[in-house]
């Protein structure tokens, strides 16, 4: 029946925002007015900061606006009863037989504004940023270049989610640019990077935290986790080459990481969740759940040259991830690691079995040896100055789709 549910609101097939999804954001009108929580409904946004204030929609007995913030936190941290609780009175409110609304030309005038007039911004504050490395084939892909087929994954991948820490300073909401590093690319070498990559990944924010000390079981992973956006994980090989080892990526991925501005929830996602692939081998104790589940979701993107229309470079899904969300949680606290409210997690590089659904330039170029080529005669190892890249994500139901948007970002050249 979720599939057959409809809006007052007119909605596209082929909108990523139906009232099957609504998700979150923060965004401000163009004419500089604070900022504010929103959902998306078709190509409108919905105030929920009016509203609050005018009583039409309610979180408990809380005497403080959770709503008119510059961020989804204060939301985040009540947890997932207030999450259902707020869903199911905004679908409510925009249901084709309701005239709350529906009914009121002057109401919708005032919490309704067209998407093409708001600023999107950043939606939840980030504490901490762990990137995982959980797609068995990109692991594969990128073993095989530095050790061999025959070494492709260490030991370890097989039986942990192995992921580094990221720099949360640096993410940005979609549409930011961002600028070539500088680094050093050898010994005695310092210049631009020349192998600036992107990174087709999707990410989780941590909703409810969790005390220092106490592990998050994994059949307790969903109370925590909120929701899903786009990640770009924007990196420079050749940095990255020369100083991953012995710690890991530092430079090469510090400088840029973008996500998509709207944040998708897992009550939205629930209708395309599939089973957990059978783990070989099995998973410690800690890391099985019988519950346990990953999503349908279809990946695209598209890089943009400048001087021709965007070309589609890989497809993917997010099903082709070996380790799921809740691994990833479990793991990452069973140490005794505390979460706290806006803590992202993403995936890594989302890579298939096949060529065309590698999902970055370095598979994609097989280290620069194999540039792709692109309309009109131009190829690509790497981002030249200028290119722009678009990922895209959503679930394909019934006559609608539950999807993430977009988040875009263009490589400028480095300026000293």
């Amino acid at each position: 029946m979720n599939g057959l549910l409809t809006s007052f609101i007119p909605v596209e097939a082929q909108s990523h925002f139906p009232i099957q999804n609504l998700p979150y954001g923060v965004y401000r009108p163009r004419d500089n007015e604070t900022p504010r929580v929103g959902t998306a409904i078709g190509d409108l946004v919905l105030d929920l900061a009016a509203l609050e204030r005018k009583g039409i929609i309610r979180i408990d007995d809380l005497d403080r606006s959770i709503f008119n913030q510059p961020s989804l936190n204060s939301f985040m941290k009540l947890g997932s009863p207030a999450w259902s609780s707020l869903r199911a009175q905004l679908t409510q409110l925009l249901r084709e037989d309701e005239p709350t609304l529906r009914d009121n030309a002057e109401l919708r005038a005032e919490v309704f504004s067209p998407m093409a007039d708001v600023e999107l911004m950043l939606p939840v504050e980030i504490g901490d940023y762990t990137d995982f490395y959980s797609s068995r084939y990109h692991a594969t892909n990128v073993g095989t270049m530095i050790r061999g087929a025959e070494n492709a994954l260490q030991e370890n991948w097989n039986h942990l989610p192995v992921a580094y820490h990221g720099r949360s300073s640096s993410v940005v909401v979609s549409g930011a640019d961002v600028k070539r590093p500088l680094g050093q690319l050898g010994a005695g070498k310092f210049a631009a990077s020349r192998a600036v990559d992107f990174e087709l990944e999707a990410g989780c924010f941590v909703g409810m935290g969790s005390p220092l000390g106490e592990p998050v079981p994994i059949e307790r992973s969903f109370d925590h986790l909120f929701g899903m956006v786009l990640v770009n994980d924007w990196s420079a090989r050749d940095i990255q080459k020369w100083e991953y080892v012995p710690l890991g990526p530092f430079l090469s991925k510090n400088f840029a990481t973008s996500i998509s501005p709207w944040v998708v929830t897992f009550e939205a996602l629930a209708p395309f969740a599939l089973p957990v692939v059978d783990q070989q081998p099995p998973p410690l104790p800690y890391l099985r759940w019988s519950e346990d589940r990953t999503f349908d979701i279809e990946l695209e993107v598209d890089l943009d040259i400048g001087d021709q229309s965007p070309t589609c470079i890989t497809r993917s899904n997010f099903r082709h991830l070996h380790w799921t969300l809740a691994q990833q949680l479990a793991h990452h606290t069973v140490s005794g690691c505390n979460m706290r409210t806006g803590d992202l997690l993403a995936s890594g590089t989302i890579s298939g079995p096949e060529k065309e659904s590698r999902g970055c330039m370095l598979e994609l170029s097989w280290r620069g040896e194999q540039p792709i080529e692109l309309p009109g005669g131009q190829q690509r190892s790497f981002l030249k100055d200028h290119d722009r890249i678009t990922i895209r994500g959503w679930c394909q139901g019934d006559g609608y789709r539950v999807g993430f948007g977009e988040v875009t970002g263009q490589l400028l050249p480095h300026r000293r």
